[in-house]
């Protein structure tokens, strides 16, 4: 056997060579860990600096106006939350019900695989890819954007990242949960609606919330589907005002009060975003 005076020795050359390049890969990764909360650190300043001044409560109570008048984001914000509820609703069932076909009946056969590969592909396919295809098959199949189309989009950005979630979560499950239950006359399906899910139910709300938040910020799908209102419009049958969308219009024009509301609307996406993001890590950690 060997001594630890004769491995732990600052004499010994080996202990020396990889101490030193312990120290240096430790130097490396802490500097890249700082190099990089720099760059944040610094897009979020100048975030809050520019887009601070903005918010009120004019902001949230008042829509979008012509250039040179007081107005907020209201119609943007109403908009946003209509066609993320509405994609939420349609991409999380499926997503659920996809993750659950592929965790508890696709561990045979090429089904599964191919699924989970092509979900991949979906997953980290670019948005606009999802947007010129819902433009294609239905923007131009009725002859006008509307609401409908820009929530069609949100949800096939949605069901990917919640088939992941379901699937790896159920995946985490313990075998012997499932087989205690069958041992006791359950059939599957029971042994998935009361054991599974419940045991799977945090990080399956978490896929949800993180959906959610991806959506949020989109923008190209919904230059294809939703396009934009000025105006107040709860019909989501026409184009509808949405915060992506104006934010990268007010942004783009040369005019200052609009570049003020695009700031702040950038302000409320980060805020919702990053809630919701401690929200789906608080979830996650019960």
């Amino acid at each position: 056997m060997f001594s630890s005076d004769s491995i732990v020795n600052l004499s010994n050359p080996v202990y020396r060579r990889r101490q030193r390049f312990n120290t240096l890969m430790l130097t490396l990764s802490a500097a890249t860990v700082i190099f990089g909360l720099f760059w944040l650190s610094w897009i979020i300043l100048t975030l809050f600096v520019k887009g601070g001044s903005a918010l009120s409560l004019t902001l949230l109570t008042q829509s979008t106006p012509p250039p040179g008048a007081d107005g907020g984001l209201l119609n943007a914000i109403i908009g946003s939350v209509m066609m993320a509820a509405v994609a939420t609703l349609i991409g999380t069932p499926i997503g659920v019900l996809a993750g659950t076909y592929l965790a508890e009946y696709g561990q045979r056969g090429w089904l599964a695989p191919a699924t989970r590969f092509l979900n991949d592909v979906l997953l980290s396919a670019p948005s606009i890819v999802i947007g010129l295809f819902i433009y294609a098959t239905y923007v131009a199949q009725v002859g006008h954007y509307s609401g409908w189309a820009g929530a069609l989009a949100l949800a096939i950005l949605v069901i990917p990242v919640v088939v992941r979630a379901t699937d790896n979560m159920l995946l985490l499950v313990p075998n012997s949960l499932r087989e205690a239950a069958a041992a006791l006359g359950c059939p599957q399906w029971r042994v998935i609606m009361f054991i599974s899910y419940r045991a799977a139910r945090s990080g399956i709300i978490t896929g949800v919330l993180l959906a959610v938040a991806r959506i949020s910020g989109e923008t190209a799908p919904l230059l294809f589907t939703a396009l934009n209102n000025q105006f107040m419009s709860l019909n989501m049958n026409a184009p509808i005002a949405n915060l992506p969308v104006v934010i990268f219009q007010y942004a783009a024009s040369p005019f200052e009060d609009w570049n003020r509301l695009a700031w702040a609307g950038a302000v409320l996406i980060t805020l919702l975003v990053l809630g919701i993001n401690i929200a789906a890590r608080s979830l996650f950690r019960k």
